[in-house]
């Protein structure tokens, strides 16, 4: 099998790198493509994953337009000269465009029900939409579901386990009480007219009141009196750090995401609500979403409460629990990349890992 894998995202290089060692030690052919964007090329040069830059950032709705006109035109190209079975990406709109003009399928992962661009762009192209169960939305006969979220492709204790070195390379102590904050830039098409904390001066305050060293990471330019907060820590080594934190909390719904399944209670502050951040909360306890305009000072108080709390033992009990309900998602994207090509023509093997 020939297959293109597209990445326009540092999450979408965690989310398939297992996965493209996976298809090519089943002897599969797989060209990766990517947009550059934060830290996406550090990323793949770090896990050694052979890779073409194919159109750089975009820091509004009028740039990304036309990043994504040269990504596709691109990636066109790359394909014609390939001639893939099969395209994959998150989201995924210069996939399934490409994969229709060149006569290969699109199998499209997506977690992100609010996105109505990439939405609009992408699904009717699709093949194959694969999302999580508590994925809130009507897609039809193109949906595959399956029990697990994005972050469990990469962080899933079959895939991860986390060193505690980090500590010592974050300038930290074993028994320093931390929080990890995520600060967003909102440049996204879909998180565009969107808001998370109201200060986030206050909220570094606030935490460090409680007794926490705060260590952020920012998509935007951080107040001077925040400066030396900012991690320092390279991008690789963020879910070590995480899952030795006390608390996230942030307004990046993937890093709150990706605490949760590590186990670390995390506060989520966005306007926007997702599926899989509130069955994380409604269904283990593991995040605290809020969504609306009192935000910034319940979401603090939540997390006060957390690190004053220094409960590890609950928090390990809910991730066990998270654990034995849900899936190993690498198994799910391999499978379905050979089903679609018509590489594994067994399904039932998919919908027993479902299962």
């Amino acid at each position: 099998m020939r297959a293109i894998v597209t990445i326009q995202h540092p999450g979408h290089v965690h989310f398939f790198k297992h996965a493209i060692a996976e298809l090519e030690s089943n002897g599969h052919s797989v060209h990766v493509f990517a947009r550059r964007n934060e830290v996406v090329a550090e990323l793949l040069e770090t896990y050694d994953i052979d890779h073409e830059i194919l159109a750089g950032e975009s820091n509004s709705l009028l740039s990304l337009a036309a990043v994504q006109a040269t990504y596709e035109t691109r990636l066109l190209a790359r394909a014609r000269k390939i001639k893939p079975d099969v395209i994959t990406a998150i989201g995924g709109p210069a996939a399934t465009h490409v994969a229709k003009l060149v006569g290969a399928k699109s199998v499209v992962f997506y977690d992100t029900e609010h996105a109505t661009l990439i939405k609009r762009l992408a699904y009717p192209f699709a093949d194959v939409i694969c999302t999580p169960e508590c994925y809130d939305g009507d897609i039809g006969s193109k949906k595959v579901e399956y029990a697990g979220y994005h972050e469990l492709a990469y962080l899933h204790p079959d895939r991860f386990e986390p060193d505690p070195a980090i500590l010592e390379e974050a300038g930290l102590e074993p028994d320093d009480t931390f929080v990890v904050m995520r600060l967003s830039s909102w440049d996204s098409s879909h998180d565009m007219g969107q808001g998370g904390f109201d200060d986030p001066v206050e909220a570094v305050e606030r935490l460090e009141d409680a007794g926490a060293e705060v260590l952020i990471t920012s998509e935007v330019p951080l107040p001077p009196e925040l400066e030396s907060n900012r991690l320092t820590t390279s991008p690789d080594r963020m879910h070590d750090l995480l899952a030795y934190a006390d608390c996230f909390v942030g307004e990046g719904a993937t890093m709150a995401s990706e605490a949760a399944v590590l186990g670390t209670p995390s506060v989520y502050v966005n306007s926007l609500s997702l599926g899989y951040t509130r069955e994380l909360e409604e269904n283990y306890g593991l995040v605290f979403n809020f969504n609306g305009t009192n935000r910034h000072a319940r979401s603090l108080e939540r997390a006060v409460s957390i690190v004053e709390e220094a409960d590890d033992e609950k928090w390990n009990r809910r991730r066990e629990r998270l654990l034995a309900d849900r899936i190993d998602v690498t198994d799910v994207i391999v499978r379905e990349v050979e089903t679609v090509s018509g590489r594994d023509p067994d399904r039932s093997a998919l919908a027993a890992n479902a299962d």
